[in-house]
């Protein structure tokens, strides 16, 4: 009796230690698996990290990648045939591309004239005002060349909508989808622009000012509302801050409006139309 109850102990024993064996195994993998699991996871959102970055890197490449037409050399060129204006039409640059300086040789212009402006501010508009109309008859009779530079230098002034930003980006919307009409443009946003320290047009009051100058369409509309060429112009910006100017002589950016005559810095009185012309007859004589 005592030898069949030894081994009833021992059979129970070993049952025991077996069913402990298993639950330690059972245990281990549950274990690994959690394990595995858990890696899984944490390489699911890394991926998933990494995928938005990429996204998000994509989105901001293709949008500051982003050149206008018609402004190989930052600016628009106009020319004229005896009577009328017209712009010079050139590709969009490649991403990455640096700008075409104007080949001043190729026109028939005695003078070349570069402005670089911003159209938050009154100087230029004073520029305008005493200036425009000669200049454009200048050119129309093919005396001169005209190419606008559009910066953004002043967004401070207009209590944090970036107004400045904004009206050159919608210039640049109209040098690429209707250059025709950018001269008209360019009239309008100083005829209609704010006063420093305001917030200045809103977006739909920035599209309707447009459109009554002239550019119209459907695209140069959604251009100014996704402020397509707002990299653009933030980088143009900073080729001219950095004294990148189209003048071999001239290196250093001096604020809006910077107006050259065939490279030669005018420093004269901006509000002063004679003083411009006496300039400009002296460079073209030189």
């Amino acid at each position: 009796m005592s030898s069949t109850g030894d081994i009833g102990k021992k059979a129970r024993r070993e049952h025991a230690r077996e069913i402990a064996r298993q639950e330690r195994e059972a245990a281990k993998r549950r274990k690994k698996r959690n394990r595995l699991f858990l890696q899984g996871g944490i390489v699911a959102a890394v991926l998933a990290v990494v995928a938005v970055i990429v996204v998000v890197v994509a989105s901001s490449t293709s949008v500051s990648s982003v050149s206008p037409k018609n402004m190989a050399s930052d600016g628009i060129l106009f020319t004229g045939d005896g009577s009328t204006v017209a712009p010079v039409e050139t590709e969009a640059l490649e991403p990455g591309a640096d700008p075409v300086a104007t080949d001043t040789t190729a026109t028939d212009a005695a003078v070349s004239i570069v402005t670089y402006i911003d159209y938050a501010c009154p100087i230029c508009q004073s520029f305008e005002a005493a200036n425009a109309e000669q200049i454009t008859g200048w050119v129309a009779q093919g005396a001169a060349t005209l190419e606008i530079h559009p910066i953004s230098i002043l967004d401070r002034v207009s209590l944090g909508t970036k107004y400045s930003s904004r009206a050159a980006n919608a210039a640049v919307c109209v040098a690429n989808y209707e250059p025709d009409q950018y001269m008209a443009v360019n009239d309008a946003l100083f005829a209609g622009q704010p006063e420093e320290n305001t917030s200045g047009l809103d977006t739909a009051a920035l599209k309707k000012l447009v459109a009554d100058a002239g550019a119209d369409s459907d695209e140069v509309a959604s251009c100014i509302g996704d402020k397509t060429f707002a990299d653009w112009v933030s980088t143009a910006t900073d080729r001219v801050t950095d004294g990148e100017l189209a003048s071999d002589t001239v290196t250093e950016f001096v604020g809006t409006p910077t107006v050259l005559v065939n490279g030669e810095l005018y420093q004269g009185s901006i509000t002063d139309a004679e003083a411009f012309a006496a300039f400009v007859a002296e460079v073209a004589a030189a």
